[in-house]
């Protein structure tokens, strides 16, 4: 049971993944239409975007809930905490990171500046390490106790939870609070390397058994990346 439900997790979250680099595709193809049907199209695609998150946690917390549950990894002496802590300190925590996050945001920008890093180096590698350290640490933590289930599912967990919520409720958000509208129209070679990573993580998740050579692969993928947005022109 708990072999066929890790299968079905990855499946699934993959599949998401992938759906969500689709939608974010769509716009960066067609980037010799105006500005108003780009973000028309934005528009939509986040609309579609929120509504497949919200029936994907439909489905996985109600509807198929027995498809999703797997062993019970709780250690003998670790206590379950009440519903209400958890939701409090998940609240508190949230406040913290999105403050640190501005701060660190505002840093980064002056330092890439004065080092003639480019946007792309600082967003997709820099940026991304440092506000996915806490989710980074807890999937290795995961790995290094053989729960590969937990350890996948956090890591394809965030890039969903991003992809499919968190980047159509900012272009939302850019219409009210924003200086400027905001699409999900992305340079070329940034959907491209997102689409990579995609098939990536379908590849490397799905035969469900792990060894070292896949940790080598999927860190040659990365640095591949790396090291062409490291060596990109500062205006791109």
């Amino acid at each position: 049971m708990c072999r066929n439900t890790t299968a079905i997790t990855r499946v699934f979250l993959a599949g998401l993944l992938f759906l969500a680099t689709i939608a974010i595709l769509i716009p960066s193809v067609a980037a010799e239409a105006d500005a108003p049907f780009t973000q028309r199209v934005s528009l939509g695609l986040s609309v579609l975007l929120i509504v497949t998150y919200g029936l994907g946690l439909l489905f996985e917390l109600k509807t198929h809930r027995e498809l999703f549950t797997g062993a019970d990894h709780t250690e003998p002496d670790e206590e379950a905490w009440p519903l209400s802590l958890a939701l409090i300190t998940l609240a508190v925590v949230t406040v913290l990171v999105a403050l640190v996050s501005e701060v660190f945001v505002e840093s980064v920008q002056q330092a890439a500046t004065a080092l003639g890093l480019s946007p792309a180096f600082v967003g997709f590698i820099i940026v991304a390490l440092v506000g996915g350290a806490a989710e980074m640490a807890s999937a290795l933590s995961a790995a290094r106790k053989d729960r590969l289930d937990l350890s996948v599912g956090i890591a394809l967990g965030s890039a969903v939870q991003i992809a499919l919520f968190v980047a159509p409720v900012l272009v939302f958000l850019s219409y009210v609070i924003g200086p400027a509208p905001m699409d999900l129209q992305f340079w070329r070679g940034a959907v491209a390397m997102m689409l990579i990573a995609a098939m990536t993580a379908s590849l490397v998740t799905n035969p469900g058994r792990s060894a070292w050579f896949l940790g080598v692969f999927l860190l040659i993928v990365y640095l591949i990346f790396a090291m062409t947005l490291y060596l990109l022109p500062p205006r791109i």
